[in-house]
């Protein structure tokens, strides 16, 4: 994997991700093509995710059709591994120290202020 995918998905991510990934459906009879490697899927999502770029616009350094990466994020979306993963950073990192909670804010925007009140 190269600098800018291992910038994506650092390997300590990778080994949290793989503990709340469902396994890969298999074909019984075999055969089609040869599944997208979820490494390279979860790159091209967290490059989604950051750059916001649209589906149809991912660089075809991540080696899948965009339709592949979003077909696999609704699949993962579907079996709630954000959420798992999220707690899973939350309850080990957090529990260790790591988290930097100095860069968590409240959006100003989502706070609700009542006009002319006191």
């Amino acid at each position: 994997m190269d600098a800018f995918l291992q910038r994506l998905v650092p390997d300590e991510l990778w080994e949290l991700f793989q503990r709340v990934v469902p396994p890969a459906p298999t074909r019984p009879q075999g055969g089609g093509r040869r599944r997208a490697d979820d490494r390279m899927i979860l790159a091209a999502i967290v490059y989604v995710a950051t750059t916001g770029c649209a589906w149809r616009q991912l660089p075809p350094v991540f080696g899948a059709s965009w339709q592949t990466v979003n077909r696999r994020f609704a699949e993962w979306s579907a079996a709630r591994v954000w959420a798992k993963l999220y707690r899973i950073i939350l309850d080990e990192l957090g529990a260790r120290g790591e988290l930097d909670w100095s860069r968590c804010a409240i959006d100003a925007v989502s706070l609700r202020a009542v006009k002319g009140g006191s």
